[in-house]
């Protein structure tokens, strides 16, 4: 009931409050007609939201009291699921429980928050990414995707894969952070959105990522014990250092970085 809600109330935002505005940005760019394939730039409408550690959905503009107070309470229910998500992969690993909200923890607590992203239709599909390919920086990723419009892929194998709709379903997406931690016994997942020719496709996507000053390195108990430093391939770092970083080459290979 509360995703029916979180989608309608999406959904009108988007065609009261950003619709138009796309529109506007498409034709000041000349993107409907292009002929190159577009390297520089997603063809998606999106705003932020910041939950942790000081929400400022109050202060995001245009937004209707009723979404506010829902994404609130949407966003302490991903925040719960996010904790128990971290607690079993701390349990398939072998890592003691809370390890992972612990190593996220840092001063300040966790850091949340979500993007709220609609991929309106493209007539040049061919030539322009509703999000070029890339993995998250972060933590844990939890999406509340459209379910009826498509273009979620994910790198398999060499292969792009498709992430079907499905009605109230979450995709549980894991990030470069929980890579290093796990000292590369998980993967982050590169991923992509293929623009659609029909359609606006809906994504809502919450990042539950460690304290900006938290000191993120490899679990030591999953870092073998002889010649740790050779196999401890991954460095030690602060998330908010990272951050600054891959905000420049996102949407490069994440091995170099």
């Amino acid at each position: 009931e509360l995703m029916d809600t979180v989608e309608r109330l999406t959904k009108e935002h988007y065609r009261q409050c950003l619709e138009q505005r796309f529109k506007e940005l498409v034709a000041s760019k000349g993107l409907e007609a292009v002929q190159t394939e577009v390297n520089d730039m997603d063809w998606e409408s999106t705003f932020y939201l910041r939950h942790l550690p000081q929400s400022n959905i109050s202060q995001v503009p245009d937004l209707k009291d009723e979404y506010r107070n829902v994404m609130k309470e949407f966003a302490l229910k991903l925040e719960k699921l996010a904790e128990q998500l971290l607690d079993l992969l701390c349990e398939n690993l072998g890592l003691e429980q809370g390890y992972l909200k612990k190593a996220f923890y840092g001063t300040n607590g966790p850091t949340f928050g979500t993007k709220v992203s609609n991929y309106p239709p493209c007539p040049n599909n061919d030539k322009i990414k509703g999000l070029r390919a890339h993995t998250d920086a972060g933590g844990l990723i939890l999406l509340f995707q459209d379910d009826k419009v498509s273009g979620l892929q994910l790198l398999k194998d060499g292969e792009w894969v498709d992430v079907p709709p499905m009605r109230h379903s979450l995709v549980i997406n894991l990030g470069d952070q929980l890579e290093v931690i796990t000292n590369g016994k998980y993967k982050s997942v590169e991923h992509r959105v293929i623009a659609q020719t029909d359609g606006t496709r809906m994504s809502i996507a919450s990042f539950y990522n460690p304290s900006s000053d938290a000191v993120i390195y490899p679990a030591p108990t999953l870092v073998e014990k002889k010649a740790e430093e050779k196999n401890q391939v991954y460095p030690k770092f602060v998330f908010e250092d990272y951050m600054k970083h891959y905000a420049g080459v996102k949407f490069q290979a994440k091995e170099p970085r």
